[in-house]
């Protein structure tokens, strides 16, 4: 397994995308929880202040986390135990800038409930498993390659 250019196809590279949906499930819970622990420190730290604007909190701490991580490695740390990452429609990782960009678009879609129902169908139905704004942006998460 291995990636030459490009995203991988998935009819001759199957191997890439082999378990995706329920790895992304999975480091999503992971991210979540990491998130959450982030921002009820903060709160805790600012003596309950922050607490009260948990929303502002939670989304500026879940932009941050994930962009500077993807920004990174291409993973959030979520991914990174699950063992998968982010490429772009070109095959390469993400740029700091490309991880912002996929950040803002996953947080902005994630706050429509419909429009997170139609990213989860399009995980589970399309062949390279990309969300609603994995299609928007010609992104997948993969497999990691060896």
């Amino acid at each position: 397994m291995t990636l030459t250019g490009g995203l991988p196809d998935p009819e001759y590279d199957h191997a890439f995308y082999d378990g995706v949906p329920a790895k992304r499930f999975f480091a999503w819970v992971v991210d979540v929880l990491i998130i959450s622990a982030i921002s009820l420190v903060l709160g805790l730290l600012t003596l309950t202040v922050l607490l009260w604007v948990w929303p502002i909190l939670y989304f500026t701490v879940s932009f941050l986390y994930r962009s500077a991580t993807i920004g990174t490695g291409s993973a959030t740390l979520g991914m990174r135990l699950m063992n998968i990452e982010l490429r772009n429609a070109l095959g390469h990782r993400f740029t700091g800038g490309e991880a912002m960009v996929h950040t803002g678009l996953y947080l902005v879609l994630s706050a429509s409930m419909i429009l997170q129902i139609i990213s989860v169908g399009l995980m589970a139905a399309t062949q390279r498993h990309q969300g609603l704004h994995d299609h928007i942006l010609g992104t997948a998460a993969i497999n990691r390659p060896r």
